[in-house]
């Protein structure tokens, strides 16, 4: 009896020490969405701050972040497709899913990285893109989401750091429709990482 213990006892070792570290725990980028890591608590939260190609690469390389994924929301179409999307009548807004580790990143530094990374204040645009599927958009979950969101914006109307009033709608979250697969983690692609 006392064999079998220490025989698995060094079988549960060697399995410890063999096993990978899981992605976004501590490497540049995040993982894919297939190979989802267990953490201790993960949360979403949904942004859309113009091309989600650019946001979802931003996002990717915070600590903390498990996975990403790009996608449609705010819209009145179901399943809608990226055509669809970029005829501007759908109400879609091009927006990223972030799954994170809330232990590892709080959603208060992903607020900032949201309104660090685009200008806020431009209505339906962001640089040469325009359409209601560019406009900044922050998807919240819960009440505690919506009144961080509403305080940061707020407090950033505030600090003089914009020129022209903050135009980011803060609105509940709805159906988040996952844009083709080409778009999934596009720039990464591009720079032939995956």
């Amino acid at each position: 009896m006392e064999k079998i213990f220490i025989a698995a006892c060094v079988a549960i070792i060697a399995v410890l020490l063999l096993t990978k570290a899981l992605p976004g725990a501590g490497g540049k980028r995040a993982s894919t969405l297939g190979a989802k890591a267990q953490t201790a608590k993960t949360s979403t939260a949904e942004f859309a701050a113009g091309c989600f190609w650019h946001v979802e690469d931003t996002f990717r390389t915070i600590e903390g972040v498990v996975s990403t994924e790009v996608g449609y929301e705010g819209g009145s179409l179901s399943h809608p497709s990226y055509a669809d999307v970029c005829t501007d009548r759908t109400g879609h807004a091009e927006t990223v899913r972030i799954t994170y580790d809330s232990t590892k990143v709080s959603y208060d530094k992903l607020l900032e990285t949201f309104f660090a990374l685009h200008d806020p204040t431009t209505v339906n645009r962001q640089g040469l893109d325009v359409g209601t599927q560019y406009r900044s958009v922050i998807f919240v979950s819960s009440p505690l989401q919506r009144e961080k969101a509403e305080a940061l914006k707020a407090a950033l109307e505030k600090s003089g750091r914009f020129s022209r009033p903050i135009a980011t709608e803060i609105i509940p979250s709805s159906t988040f429709w996952r844009a083709e697969e080409y778009h999934q983690q596009y720039y990464e692609k591009e720079r032939g990482e995956r």
